[in-house]
């Protein structure tokens, strides 16, 4: 099969492929419409997230056999088109879970301990004990809202604590010995703690907006490792304010652009590539970086050097399973 790679990804990815009888090609820079004037040449397409597959691009793609996107989540392609012409799609969540559970705990840990407060005192001159005095995780409930992959792989790491971990998902007996499965309402009358592991669907667009947040019975922690467009950052940033939300750990803005790869505009840009003015960002967003108890991180959350690896060989797996 000719297979064209549209994201740089491990090096494993293209040596496998290669290795069953594909042949490769790469283009990292071309446009969508570039790419979907030539894209009927092939049987095989490789993404991450660099622009949406929609119906247009699908009619393009002919001879298209499957698409794999290296990542959890297929919401950059129109799926039931996709499937209804044939085309076998592929995400690769067993291959970032891990790096994903390890990253939502170190963040909890880190807002408890408040390890980025106190870093950056010291770093300032400041030693400041008992305003650094943290909180134990032990006998808090947690509560995790997607119990797929990702919060699985969550509620596993925390078995080394004494906590009860509670999950909610439209799924049913998804629960295991890691997590009970409960209705949404016992984890807003229960949680200490929220985590976020929901892929993006119309379910869970501004899923956590001021109604949910008011719902919930005790002041509570926020992580978020899925989506940014899951949290109204406004009513987040209301909630912080007034202490309903006691501190947030996010990988994921809802500032994001689709693409994940950037979350400013390049107008913004102030010194290189990667180096931007945040200036012209919402005030809440200015909120967000100015406070103490909140923990931010740039979609990197299921991003280890060892998921790059896994992704790519997640992908090759269920290429060579389906078709050789």
């Amino acid at each position: 099969m000719k297979v064209l790679h549209l994201d740089s990804n491990h090096p494993l990815l293209i040596n496998e492929l290669k290795a069953l009888g594909c042949t490769n090609h790469k283009d990292y820079s071309s446009s969508k419409s570039e790419i979907e004037a030539k894209i009927s040449e092939y049987e095989g397409l490789i993404i991450r997230s660099r622009f949406t597959i929609d119906q247009q691009f699908l009619d393009a793609a002919t001879n298209l056999k499957f698409i794999g996107r290296v990542g959890a989540g297929l919401e950059n392609i129109d799926c039931h088109y996709a499937e209804k012409k044939g085309i076998y799609l592929i995400s690769a969540p067993e291959g970032n879970r891990n790096a994903v559970g390890e990253h939502a705990l170190g963040m909890l840990l880190s807002l408890f301990n408040k390890l980025n407060k106190g870093d950056r005192e010291i770093r300032q001159g400041k030693w400041l004990r008992e305003e650094n005095r943290g909180l134990e995780l032990d006998g808090k409930t947690v509560g995790i809202i997607g119990y797929g992959n990702m919060g699985k792989a969550f509620a596993k790491k925390l078995k080394g604590f004494d906590v009860k971990v509670i999950c909610h998902d439209i799924k049913t007996n998804v629960g295991d010995a890691n997590a009970k499965q409960v209705i949404l309402e016992e984890i807003k009358e229960k949680a200490d703690v929220l985590s976020l592991h929901t892929p993006q669907t119309e379910f869970t667009l501004n899923l956590v907006n001021s109604d949910f947040i008011n719902d919930f019975k005790k002041p509570f922690w926020l992580i978020n490792t899925a989506r940014g467009k899951s949290v109204v950052t406004e009513d987040l940033v209301e909630a912080l304010k007034s202490g309903k939300i006691l501190g947030a750990g996010l990988d994921v803005l809802e500032y994001e652009k689709a693409s994940f790869e950037n979350m400013f505009k390049p107008s913004d840009t102030i010194e290189g590539d990667n180096h931007h003015s945040v200036e012209n960002l919402p005030e809440a967003f200015q909120y967000l970086i100015n406070s103490e108890n909140v923990l931010l991180s740039p979609h990197v959350a299921g991003w280890s050097v060892e998921s790059n690896i896994k992704l790519a060989q997640t992908i090759v797996n269920k290429v060579k399973n389906k078709f050789y």
